[in-house]
């Protein structure tokens, strides 16, 4: 991929409020809670770099979002987040609607003020655990019934109940709920869930009482068919929304069919606002990704590595509990900092806790 080359070259970088005019001229409402300037623009590809305004922060893109599902980073301090320059980090509505629930973290002064986050923040709408707890799940136009994996009852979480949680919560990006089906599945369910997707994302618009303070993005869906996905993109953009995700991919798909529906998407979505690839963090597919268009990314890869230690570092990914690191004390990286591999080789294969933050939190596993 080139080097990204000043868009003045080809464009001039749009102020803030140029941004906005521009939207407000093309016949929709610029919302005040989000700002897009794009700075640079590669001359070989559809990579660019922007700037991100949004109500905690300018985010610089392409980024990536560190996944606190529960509020919180598995090892990793708010305190910790916040050193390594990160500027937006996500939470996860489904859960935190569950336990501790929205009304105990809005009397906290909302997820930024119970995780102690002065940085920005994006909340999942609850969609994806329509996959991962399929079994739990139960899909209708009303919404999502899932049997709670904590006590059993049953809740329903409907369009307005997603964005009524997310409005509790006080993200600064909120995702609509929408219908979502495995990357890998064909036939008449994708269409379903894609139509489905646009039906409640009218209902997500209509339901979020803080379009000023709180942006909600469409999930662009359709599998892996390009005439779903391409219908699914006519509609979706014609909503007056601050940004769009890309959706329902990164599910065990081949890469060529991944890349080619990231491809059919960022050709479509419009410049002007931001794009999200939802669910991805492997290395090889946030250059590719990024080189497509993208400017967001998210995934739990990095602190789920972790966890079983494992560390990622300029040269690949580090497998720490293999003996050759039982006597090697040299650093696992010549920037990082957390002590000699052969104490991570200890601490990896005696599986104590710490092993999460030392592999997560040195400059290279975060960079």
């Amino acid at each position: 991929m080139a080097a990204p080359r000043d868009s003045q070259s080809t464009r001039s970088p749009e102020p803030m409020a140029a941004v906005a005019a521009s939207a407000a001229g093309a016949g929709t409402r610029a919302p005040a809670a989000l700002a897009l300037r794009v700075v640079a623009e590669c001359g070989r590809s559809k990579a660019r770099a922007c700037e991100l305004r949004l109500p905690h922060g300018t985010v610089a893109t392409p980024v990536f979002m560190p996944v606190g599902t529960q509020g919180t980073m598995k090892g990793v301090t708010a305190a910790q987040l916040d050193s390594l320059g990160c500027t937006i980090c996500l939470g996860n509505t489904y859960h935190l609607g569950m336990r501790p629930g929205p009304e105990l973290i809005q009397k906290a002064g909302g997820l930024h003020g119970f995780m102690n986050w002065n940085q920005n923040l994006l909340t999942d709408s609850g969609g994806f655990q329509m996959v991962s707890l399929l079994a739990l799940s139960e899909v209708t136009e009303e919404g999502v019934r899932f049997r709670s994996p904590y006590d059993g009852t049953e809740i329903l979480l409907s369009p307005e109940k997603s964005v009524e949680i997310q409005n509790a919560l006080g993200s600064d990006i909120m995702m609509q709920l929408d219908d979502v089906v495995s990357s890998t599945l064909t036939g008449s369910r994708v269409e379903e869930a894609m139509h489905r997707s646009i039906r409640w994302l009218d209902r997500c618009i209509s339901a979020n009482r803080r379009p000023d303070r709180q942006n909600l993005f469409a999930i662009i869906q359709g599998g892996l068919d390009p005439v779903l996905r391409s219908k699914c993109l006519e509609e979706m953009t014609k909503r007056d929304v601050p940004g769009f995700a890309i959706g329902g991919l990164s599910g065990g798909e081949s890469k060529e069919q991944f890349w080619k529906m990231v491809t059919l998407s960022t050709d479509r979505l419009p410049r002007e606002k931001p794009r999200y690839l939802m669910g991805v963090g492997y290395a090889t597919d946030l250059v590719v990704c990024v080189a497509l268009g993208c400017d967001m990314f998210d995934c739990v890869f990095p602190t789920r590595t972790a966890r079983f230690g494992s560390a990622l570092v300029p040269t690949g990914n580090l497998q720490l509990k293999k003996k050759q690191f039982a006597k090697d004390f040299r650093p696992i990286d010549e920037a990082c900092t957390p002590g000699p591999s052969s104490m991570l080789y200890y601490t990896a294969t005696t599986r104590l806790p710490c092993i999460m933050s030392l592999c997560t939190t040195s400059p290279t596993s975060c960079s």
